[in-house]
Order: structure tokens, then sequence, then C-alpha cells
């Protein structure tokens, strides 16, 4: 059973930094073979792209993060961590972990962040 599970979301101040993590497990030689991605959904809004990166570690990002969240991966430990600085208001949603393995795609239960003073 393929089980994606984020942390590090919670309640930071504007300006600060959260790393959120997403482990994998169940997936059949782990997540080397997979595209990985955080989306995000705010109240009221359709969920959206964050950041993505290929098996290759070729990255995209959306424009609204460029610049202040990074997206790195580690094999070993089928782990991809989203690093988030410089956090906005409107950086405030559920963040969730995505896998996409030649189209087969898995989801997590998300993660909240609150970017709040």
């Amino acid at each position: 059973q393929v089980q994606l599970v984020e942390s590090g979301g919670g309640l930071v101040q504007p300006g600060g930094s959260l790393r959120l993590s997403c482990s994998a497990s169940g997936i059949a030689f782990g997540i080397y073979l997979s595209a990985m991605g955080w989306y995000r959904q705010a109240p009221g809004k359709q969920r959206e792209l964050v950041a993505r990166i290929t098996s290759g570690g070729s990255t995209n990002y959306a424009d609204s993060v460029k610049g202040r969240f990074t997206i790195s991966r580690d094999d070993a430990k089928s782990t991809v961590y989203l690093q988030m600085n410089s956090l906005k208001p409107e950086d405030s949603a559920v963040y969730y972990c995505n896998s996409d393995k030649f189209g087969t795609q898995y989801w997590g239960q998300g993660t909240q962040v609150t970017v709040s003073s």
C-alpha cells in the first residue's frame, strides 16, 4: 500500500521559514522513478502546483513562489522536501505531496501551513 506522509507544517509569522517533508512508502523501488510534487489548496480555491521535481532532478515552480521555495529529493530516504522562505500570508494553505510514476499518481493527506502575525 502506497503512503505519502507530509510533515513540517504549522503556524509561522510573515517572513518566516518552514521545511515540509514528504516520506513515501510502498512504492516499488521507492521514489527513484517518480516525479514528486508539492501542491497547495487554500479555502475556496482550487488545488495548485507549487513545485515539482522530476526523477532526473529537474525542477519547476509556480511563479508566486519562485526565489522563495526550493524543492529537493533524497531518493535513498524516499523523501521529498519543500524549503519555504520569506513566507507570506497568501502562502497559507493545506500543502499536499504528490508522486507520479509513469502516470500513476498518489497523494498525501496534506499538512496545514498558516502564515499569520
